[in-house]
């Protein structure tokens, strides 16, 4: 069918996928989700889009192990509002991060969490959560096939990722133990309703590994895993050494002072996660 789609003059046409036979993209033609970003700016080369909401994927489904399926097409509104499951210790971060996409509710209504992912931005808040729960997100090949790649090696860059032309994010599987472990997270950005210029997110599972992934501060995710609790000093050389030099720089913070917070925020989330859980104690009163 052939669309006026506001700025997007090079567009020819948009095709609704009802099956995945449908998902065959000619050189120029891109996955549509929600859409909020591609109709936000103008998207020179782009000639034509195939819309995934057709497909009709449930937007969240509980596993029986405690795990959870995202579809791509998720909506940041529906991901928000999952009920709390017992022993879902993780779940505060779903509205974390959802309310650190800056924008009104009408754009969580469309906005997706495979969108976001793939559009693979720095400040990505659904790259930070699904990389920081062991997220692993399901991929669909031209040729009919699939394969799972982990969302912290998913995001490779800047607007860079390892799908090529012709695959399709399907989901992205969060697996039990990351949604049980006990979590911390830190963010902060320039301005009181600025881009996340640092985002850290950090886990203590129930093995008592302690896992921290830097966001927002990167180009790219950056994941630490240890065995135990580490000290601070171990922690931060950790950081230094695996990240090196590669700390971003745009208008939303500089290398150095994204560096420092990242360090910072991942030594506090090491000594939130190193105290103990304090029970509420019944007193019998009303």
């Amino acid at each position: 069918m052939l669309t006026p789609l506001m700025d997007l003059i090079g567009v020819r046409e948009v095709r609704m996928a009802a099956g995945r036979g449908d998902l065959v993209f000619a050189a120029d033609e891109s996955p549509l989700g929600g859409g909020t970003w591609l109709f936000s700016e103008e998207q020179p080369g782009l000639g034509g889009m195939v819309d995934l909401t057709g497909l009709g994927w449930e937007a969240l489904v509980e596993l029986p192990d405690g795990g959870l399926t995202i579809a791509a097409t998720c909506t940041l509104a529906e991901l928000r509002a999952l009920p709390l499951r017992e022993g879902r210790n993780a779940h505060p971060l779903f509205v974390t991060t959802v309310d650190a996409l800056l924008g009104s509710w009408k754009i969580h209504r469309f906005a997706t969490v495979g969108g976001n992912i793939c559009l693979a931005l720095p400040a990505g808040p659904m790259t930070s959560l699904t990389a920081a729960l062991d997220g692993v997100g399901v991929i669909w090949m031209p040729d009919g096939s699939e394969r799972r790649v982990p969302i912290v090696s998913l995001v490779t860059g800047v607007r860079e990722t390892v799908l090529t032309h012709g695959e399709v994010l399907r989901a992205i599987e969060l697996p039990a133990p990351a949604l049980a472990a006990r979590v911390a997270h830190r963010r902060i950005s320039l301005a009181e309703l600025g881009r996340s210029g640092v985002f850290v997110i950090a886990r203590l599972d129930a093995d008592g590994a302690f896992v921290v992934t830097i966001t927002a501060a990167t180009p790219r995710p950056y994941q630490l895993r240890f065995a135990v609790l580490p000290s601070a000093a171990a922690l931060t050389a950790a950081i230094e050494e695996r990240v090196g030099k590669d700390w971003y720089d745009d208008p939303h913070g500089a290398p150095d002072w994204r560096r420092a917070m990242s360090l910072r925020f991942a030594e506090e989330c090491r000594v939130e996660l190193s105290s103990p859980v304090v029970e509420p104690v019944e007193t019998g009163l009303p």
